[in-house]
Order: structure tokens, then C-alpha cells, then sequence
């Protein structure tokens, strides 16, 4: 129970990557916000969560609208009192190639992706910064470094998570709150369920372990980021990706 007493924030927590860390963190004594944009699908995580003795609570919210993330951040510190992780996963994708891209699909990631994140970040440091504690992890993707045809839009946001993630780490470290990022590689979750067989098998080649990671590898990682055992972690990428980008 190395998270017992801390109060999480998850975002994008109802299904997939979210939903697992929701579980991980109160596994590990957190109790957590479970923040979607679409508060009716987040019944499962909250049942998961309760039944490990934790409190759980359902939060509809729009990380792109700074109004409703900060409403959100004010009402977990007037019912719960404070804040000391935040998990920032909320993501979408809106792929095609670059020349075929809508100028309304490169906004709407990067507004959700990128400056979802920031607003998180900025509703969540003034009390992190009060109690001189906090832990904030990024989720940033493999995408984000190596690049991906059809994703210019996504690969951009993910990217500049890491420049934000590494400026916010140096800017907050004297308040003792850490900031760092997880870069996931192809992780089976509904989208990689749905890839055809043959993608499958190309991106499986390039993936050294020889499988799609599971929700629950980047779960954990986060949950140790979440933890005092990485007090001494801030500014990193840390990559959970099979060993298909070693960098």
C-alpha cells in the first residue's frame, strides 16, 4: 500500500491504458478520480476501484475547456482536501495523411492532447506546490519519438507533452513535486484489437519482446512514477515499449 492516504487524479480513465492505472493506483492504497469525458462509461472503474476499499468518483470532464478542468481540480480539494497525483492520459487520435489532414482534426488533437495536459497541469500545481508534494505523469507515446505516417497531428501533441513535461519538472522540482512522462509502444487495447491481421504481424516483427504490451505494463510503471520509490525521478521518458525504440 505505498500509495495509502494519496488522493489520484486520472484522466481518460473509463476504458483501456486510463482505466487500468485507475486500478493499479488504488490497488496501491490511492483513492482516485476517475475524470472522462463521458462520465456514464466509467462505471467499471469505479467498481474496481471501490471493491479494493478504496473511494472512487466519477468526474465528467473536458480537458480541452480549461473551465471544467479547473472546476474539476476545485472540487476534488473541497470534498477530498488535496491532490497529490495526476495522471494525464486523456488522449484521442483523428489520423489520416498529412496533405489529407482537416485542419479541424490537427486542432481538436492537439487541443485534447496537448493543452488538455497543460490545463491539468496548471489546475493541479498551486496546491501541489502549497503542500510542497505532488507527483504528475504525462502519457506521452512511442509515436511522439520516433514519428508515424498518418499521425502527424497525434505524434505532435505526444511530442510536445515531453517538452512540457521536462519544462514543468524544472520549473516545480524546488517544491518537491516530480514530473515525468511514460511513452507507450502498441499496446493491445481496442485500437490495436482492431488493426488487421497483416499490420499485426508487421508490427509485431519490430517489437523485440515479440508482443503488444498490455494496459497493465504501462499501469504499473505509472504507479511507480505515482510512488516514493521515484523521488529522486523527474524530467524523464520513461518508455514501455517492448524494446521496439531504445533511446
Amino acid at each position: 500500500m505505498r500509495l495509502q492516504g494519496k488522493v489520484a487524479v486520472v484522466t481518460g480513465a473509463a476504458q483501456g491504458i486510463g482505466q487500468a492505472i485507475a486500478e493499479t493506483l488504488a490497488r496501491d492504497g490511492a483513492d482516485v478520480v476517475v475524470a472522462d469525458l463521458d462520465e456514464s462509461r466509467c462505471t467499471s472503474t469505479v467498481e474496481n476501484v471501490t471493491e479494493q476499499g478504496r473511494r472512487a468518483w466519477a468526474m465528467k470532464v473536458n480537458v480541452a475547456e480549461w473551465s471544467e478542468v479547473k472546476a474539476m481540480v476545485d472540487r476534488v480539494l473541497a470534498e477530498w482536501g488535496h491532490l497529490d497525483i495526476l495522471v494525464n492520459n486523456a488522449g484521442i487520435t483523428r489520423d489520416n495523411l498529412l496533405l489529407r489532414m482537416k485542419d479541424d482534426d490537427w486542432n481538436l488533437v492537439l487541443q485534447v492532447n496537448l493543452s488538455g495536459t497543460f490545463h491539468c497541469i496548471k489546475a493541479a500545481i498551486p496546491s501541489m506546490s502549497k503542500q510542497r508534494y505532488g507527483r504528475i505523469i504525462n502519457v506521452s507515446s512511442i509515436v511522439g519519438v520516433i514519428g508515424n505516417a498518418g499521425q502527424a497531428n497525434y505524434a505532435a501533441s505526444k511530442a510536445a507533452v515531453i517538452g512540457l513535461t521536462r519544462t514543468v519538472a524544472r520549473e516545480y522540482a524546488s517544491r518537491m513535486i516530480t514530473v515525468n512522462a511514460v511513452a507507450p509502444g502498441f499496446i493491445d487495447t481496442a485500437m490495436t484489437q482492431g488493426l488487421p491481421a497483416d499490420i499485426k504481424d508487421q508490427l509485431l516483427k519490430q517489437i523485440p519482446l515479440g508482443r503488444f504490451g498490455q494496459p497493465a505494463d504501462v499501469a504499473e510503471t505509472v504507479a511507480f512514477l505515482g510512488s516514493e520509490a521515484a523521488g529522486y525521478i523527474t524530467g524523464q521518458v520513461i518508455h514501455v515499449n517492448g524494446g521496439m525504440y531504445m533511446g
